[in-house]
């Protein structure tokens, strides 16, 4: 047994490690016995994992899911949209934040939406470490088939469960941008527009803001 850094011991049966071939690098097998196993992480030691490393890791159900980094298209996309919901909203309707920011979801997940909108009245819901919630979520699907579930199915049941009003889907492998919105008392999201280039994108929750959906992957042709 290994003394785990999070106060936990693994038993392990050193016979069931990979063997190492001399001149070979291989993982440090040990290394992994002093963390949770997947499934058992609590909520503190995955804050005390993410706040000492700059990885893409969410937190679901004591499980991490490891996030792909961003590529530049995916940052370029990212930045032309924070650009005109910043403009839209601060300072006067809330703060605009990007992907880093935690966000407590429901009770057992955390994400890190690519972006997120907190309106002004909701304040009391920002903290240092993380966020308890959002009213806007924005993701961008990265081209990975994990990624694209987890955006189009995951987190739209997750987002809709913790009340957050409006998500946005930013897809530059479909080149569309869908919009969803939380009806009053409900728990599952309606669509409000898929758009596509030549159209415009828009929000039911922030009146007047608008994308061109065109531009957007456009500008990460910059």
């Amino acid at each position: 047994m290994i003394a785990s850094a999070f106060d936990i011991s693994v038993d392990y049966d050193t016979a069931n490690l990979p063997p190492s071939r001399p001149g070979t690098p291989t993982p440090v097998w040990e290394l992994a016995t002093m963390f949770p196993l997947q499934g058992e992480w609590t909520e503190e030691q995955y804050l005390e994992l993410t706040d000492a490393t700059n990885r893409k890791i969410e937190f679901v159900a004591g499980h991490l899911e490891f996030l792909a980094m961003p590529t530049e298209f995916h940052q370029l996309v990212l930045r032309y949209l924070m650009d005109l919901l910043r403009a839209k909203v601060e300072p006067e309707l809330g703060l605009v934040l990007f992907s880093g920011l935690r966000v407590r979801t429901v009770t057992d997940a955390i994400r890190e939406p690519d972006l997120v909108f907190l309106a002004r009245e909701n304040f009391a819901k920002r903290g240092d470490r993380f966020w308890k919630g959002a009213d806007l979520a924005v993701e961008v699907v990265s081209d990975d088939s994990r990624d694209e579930e987890r955006d189009y199915v995951e987190k739209r049941a997750e987002y809709a469960a913790a009340g957050i009003a409006e998500y946005w889907i930013v897809d530059p492998q479909e080149s569309k941008i869908t919009v969803l919105t939380l009806p009053e008392g409900a728990t599952a999201y309606a669509e409000h527009g898929v758009f596509r280039p030549g159209e415009t994108a828009t929000s039911k929750l922030l009146e007047g803001f608008v994308v061109d959906v065109k531009a957007c992957f456009e500008a990460a042709k910059a």
